[in-house]
């Protein structure tokens, strides 16, 4: 009667450990549980909608362009990990993996094109692209950076042409996550009468990492495309973010996005120049312009209870 208590006691102690092995729920081929439940929240969380916007209930919007800073300790969820781990990966690393598989069509690149804008007019589709080999390589023109170097033969040795020049090939250098320095969020702040309230709606992002002469000297920061945010959503919604104080409360990056969980300084704001802060002002008056356009935003909206 004692070994079938005993028995009896290691089942119903071990059948919980058991049924939580994500084997058993087709979360993955092995039967070795990393931790001590399956993770589902994040993965098959529901996207939070917008709310429904009309033009008449918008009674003031202001464009501006945000800088967020990856140096920054704030931002450093965007950055790391530097390597994807199992369920954590950087932001650059998750629009990379979405961009390439094309999982859900979720995420299109479109380039700045000749007039070096931000309006979403150059998409990078595949179905503009003759193969499917032609439009990796231009993914990879687009996550890289494009150079020139001698063409070598077995030997390791430069082949010469004709005239005597060596022959160059072109080479991309593919841009790892240290490489993105900074995002540029491009958002519009509105008041919403129907609400009566001040809301903000992230329009595009674009990664920047730091822009060479062909001296190899640093010349500022290029963006090395456009997303369109609302189409980026589903697939940002389903990626965790680390979260330092607490590994079983983890957020996905629209989460982060949405609660305004970073650290950022304003770029540009519309203008009848269209012209950025800098490099009219510079150092600390170029802070202090920043911190004036951020402040006069909010006063907008103190103001008009005083009406």
């Amino acid at each position: 009667m004692k070994y079938l208590f005993n028995i009896s006691f290691l089942f119903i102690f071990l059948n919980p450990l058991l049924a939580q092995l994500p084997g058993a729920s087709g979360g993955s081929q092995s039967d070795v549980l990393d931790g001590v439940y399956t993770q589902e929240h994040i993965p098959k969380k529901r996207l939070v909608p917008y709310a429904h916007l009309r033009e008449a209930d918008v009674m003031w919007s202001k464009r501006i362009w945000r800088v967020l800073d990856l140096k920054e300790k704030m931002n450093h969820k965007l950055l790391y990990p530097l390597e994807p781990q199992n369920d954590v990966r950087s932001l650059f690393d998750v629009i990379k993996f979405a961009a390439y598989s094309g999982t859900d069509g979720a995420i299109t690149l479109y380039e700045e094109g000749l007039e070096g804008d931000d309006k979403f007019r150059n998409p990078i589709l595949e179905s503009d692209f003759s193969s499917p080999k032609e439009f990796k390589t231009k993914l990879d023109e687009m996550f890289g950076r494009k150079g020139t170097r001698d063409s070598l033969d077995a030997d390791d040795n430069p082949v010469l042409k004709l005239d005597g020049t060596t022959e160059q090939v072109v080479y991309i250098d593919p841009y790892q996550t240290f490489d993105i320095k900074r995002y540029i969020l491009k958002e519009d702040w509105f008041f919403d009468k129907q609400r009566s309230m001040l809301d903000v709606r992230i329009i595009g992002i674009a990664p920047e990492v730091i822009n060479y002469n062909p001296q190899g000297d640093i010349v500022g920061f290029k963006k090395t495309f456009w997303l369109y945010f609302p189409k980026c959503r589903e697939t940002f919604n389903n990626s965790f973010v680390y979260n330092n104080s607490n590994d079983a409360q983890k957020m996905s990056f629209d989460d982060l996005f949405r609660k305004r969980e970073f650290s950022s300084f304003v770029e540009k704001e519309s203008n009848v120049f269209d012209r950025k802060i800098g490099p009219t002002w510079t150092g600390i008056d170029a802070l202090l312009e920043s911190e004036r356009i951020r402040n006069e935003i909010f006063t907008f909206e103190h103001d008009l209870w005083h009406f």
